[in-house]
């Protein structure tokens, strides 16, 4: 048996070392026997507390859109009695980059209590509109998958070779949801139904369909054929059973196996690839298209084992629902086989699927809970910031 040599590590290694350590613990990580990682709960609300962190950094990176809510985005926003449920009429509004929907669209992203990502490569970004009644009721956003996942490569039957040439017909939806009040009427089931619709369909036809890909340089001409989504812990609430009139618009094929990098929050990550660079590791800066995909979980990687870390502390140990989204009818099938025509013809348009999802879900939880009338916009920036909640946030909203 060979025996590893020790990796020699300055003092400044060190010193980095024991920050990830200190922080891990912080977040209530242990070690078993075999050195992997434990997480502290299989919880929520354990899982949100490990993105804490990075969601308090991403807040304080957008200050300057809070302090311009109150004029500029907050009017966007509804009162609870301002939303007429049977007047509810969902808008997919497409996201053009440096634009002020674009803006609202980040500011909005704010109340997700697990940071929303930039996103990657190829994005389609929508504010979901009310139409009837004005106002934004939630946002919905796609971007390229991520290169490994088990449950769908397992679904599909792909070898490596196979899922390097296809998936580029494949996105991810990495937010979803309805915004308040919106989200107590159960619209966030509405925004996920929206997925599987023409309007989606054609918004990737019309940016990508002609596509040449970043990497290969290959004229692709991608057909979204599959949307993929995870529920942010455990079996999710929002995508379970969404069935209207016998179809169904997502279905679980399995959970993730936990692996990730969200433990590692930005602030500690810029340190790691610091030191990669002090050590001219390539994988310190080689984030470019080209260069494989999931940069940031290699780039920790590498910097773990040059640390003399296990590399499993990327394992966090926080699995969760992994859905798929059926675009076309045998889109499972063409991504296998590599082959053949997709069947786009039973997609209904956007305004269709949100009438069945008003009367489905939207319509009765209004009919059995008003809670939802209580609500004011000025709360937003308290669900947003908890130090703005604490003075009410009269002071920001001038309310």
């Amino acid at each position: 048996m060979k025996t590893r040599r020790p990796i020699s590590i300055d003092a400044e290694g060190a010193t980095l070392r024991r920050r990830i350590r200190r922080h891990l613990r912080s977040l209530g990580y242990t070690k078993d026997k075999e050195g992997n990682l434990v997480a502290p709960a299989a919880d929520k609300d354990a899982y949100r507390a490990a993105h804490e962190g990075q969601r308090l950094e991403r807040i304080e990176q957008r200050r300057d859109l809070i302090e311009r809510a109150p004029k500029e985005f907050l009017p966007c926003f509804a009162d609870g009695p301002e939303v007429i449920p049977q007047r509810i009429e969902p808008e997919l509004r497409p996201i053009v980059g440096q634009t002020w929907e674009s803006t609202l669209f980040r500011f909005a992203s704010l109340l997700w209590r697990i940071p929303v990502s930039d996103g990657f490569g190829r994005r389609l970004r929508f504010l979901v509109w009310d139409r009837g009644n004005d106002r934004l009721m939630g946002l919905l956003a796609l971007g390229d998958p991520v290169f490994n996942l088990r449950a769908r490569d397992s679904l599909i039957g792909w070898s490596t070779a196979d899922r390097g040439e296809r998936l580029v017909n494949v996105l991810d939806a990495y937010v979803v949801g309805a915004i308040p009040p919106y989200n107590a009427l159960l619209a966030g089931k509405l925004i996920a139904c929206l997925l599987k619709t023409q309007d989606i369909v054609n918004a990737f036809r019309r940016k990508y369909g002609a596509g040449v890909g970043e990497i290969s340089g290959k004229s692709k001409k991608p057909r979204l054929l599959l949307v993929t989504t995870t529920s942010a812990l455990g079996r999710s609430s929002l995508y379970n059973r969404l069935r209207i009139d016998g179809e169904q618009y997502l279905e679980s094929i399995g959970f993730t196996t936990g692996y990730g990098h969200f433990h590692i929050h930005n602030d500690l990550f810029q340190e790691i690839r610091a030191y990669l660079r002090r050590r001219r590791d390539p994988y310190a800066d080689n984030n470019r298209f080209g260069q494989g995909p999931s940069w940031r979980f290699r780039a920790i990687r590498q910097g773990l084992a040059s640390l003399g870390m296990p590399p499993r502390l990327t394992q966090h140990g926080f699995q969760r629902e992994v859905f798929v989204c059926r675009t076309a009818k045998n889109g499972v099938e063409i991504l296998g086989r590599g082959t053949g025509r997709p069947d786009f013809g039973s997609l209904k348009t956007a305004e269709e699927v949100g009438r069945l999802a008003l009367n489905r879900w939207v319509i009765p939880r209004a009919s059995r809970d008003a809670e939802y009338l209580q609500w004011r916009r000025r709360q937003i920036l308290g669900l947003i910031d908890t130090r703005l909640a604490e003075t009410g946030g009269a002071d920001v909203v001038g309310a």
